[in-house]
């Protein structure tokens, strides 16, 4: 029987139980605690982690220094699927922004299984699909983009993964994540507080409104919702929404 908390992570849920059966004895759940480091640029990939809630941010760090986000993960993806490839370093640094849970298995136990099912396979195949689409389209976004649209498509895309509007971000995290300087982050969040598309600042913690937010961002986070939808569609029978489901609920 599968699991009903294997489920709450979009991947697993399309595999048939009997190549799930392949990956369950390996599986364990783990806290995704906030700010956690889960892989680190440069590290070889030792777990491959699948959320049940929670955002992880892929951050590429530069010799100077300065970082920025390339991508968010939650319950719809994975972290660490390339390890299928051979041992390798991570080629970003991948932080809990939203605490949640997670799947976790062995890097060298999803191999073993990635080599005999080619469920597995089609499922590696459809989330690097995906994920070279969000890179694709964060490049064109961050080139073509005011920073202050791609700060509300970042903040709708946390939104999209946890199950309210209060974001437990720091400034010093929207920092790192858009690549700008804290007083920039600073400025954008009192022109959005001023739009009312983010009710209130607390410390540590960012309230939104939605839909005066959406209103504020880029074409790029429709676009990508819609793209990543597609792209499981087209390739599995079961739908996939990037909104977490009700506690309990199987999705």
């Amino acid at each position: 029987m599968t699991h009903p908390g294997e489920l709450r992570n979009c991947l697993l849920a399309t595999l048939p139980v009997s190549d799930l059966d392949l990956l369950r004895p390996a599986l364990e759940t783990v806290a995704l605690d906030q700010d956690a480091i889960l892989a680190r640029a440069g590290n070889e990939i030792d777990y491959v982690f699948f959320p049940r809630s929670g955002a992880i941010s892929l951050m590429i760090d530069m010799a100077d220094g300065e970082t920025v986000d390339t991508a968010v993960v939650g319950r719809e993806g994975a972290l660490g699927l390339l390890s299928v490839l051979g041992p390798s370093p991570s080629a970003t640094t991948a932080v809990v922004r939203a605490a949640g849970t997670a799947s976790r298995i062995p890097a060298s136990r999803f191999h073993a299984a990635f080599n005999r099912s080619p469920a597995i396979r089609h499922a590696v195949q459809i989330h690097v699909t995906a994920m070279l689409m969000k890179f694709q389209l964060g490049m064109a976004c961050n080139a073509l983009h005011p920073v202050k649209a791609r700060m509300a498509r970042w903040l709708l895309q946390f939104r999209d993964r946890i199950d309210h509007d209060v974001l437990p971000l720091t400034q010093e995290a929207l920092s790192q994540m858009l690549g700008v300087r804290r007083t920039t982050v600073t400025i954008l969040i009192r022109d959005l507080r001023a739009s009312g598309a983010i009710k209130s600042g607390r410390r540590g913690k960012i309230e939104i409104d939605r839909l005066r937010l959406a209103a504020a961002a880029c074409e790029c986070h429709g676009t990508m919702r819609l793209e990543f939808e597609k792209i499981f569609a087209m390739n599995t029978a079961r739908p996939i929404s990037l909104a977490v489901p009700d506690e309990g609920r199987i999705p």
